[in-house]
């Protein structure tokens, strides 16, 4: 599993949740990032970051989004 960030301008909507700048992705994998996200987000980390920077939260993205 890896944390996924997204920047400004990066919103997604998978299975009803928005995901942004102000939350962190929990998903498998970076590949499967790229399924759903394309090219749109920011940084990948293998540790959870710093969450003071990310007011909403970690959501974890469903492996059958």
């Amino acid at each position: 599993m890896i944390y996924i960030t997204f920047g400004q301008c990066h919103t997604h909507r998978v299975n009803g949740y928005t995901f942004d700048k102000d939350c962190v992705a929990l998903i498998r994998d970076r590949d499967r990032a790229f399924e759903l996200f394309g090219d749109k987000w920011a940084f990948e980390y293998e540790k959870e970051p710093d969450m003071l920077f990310y007011p909403r939260g970690i959501r974890e993205v469903e492996s059958d989004a």
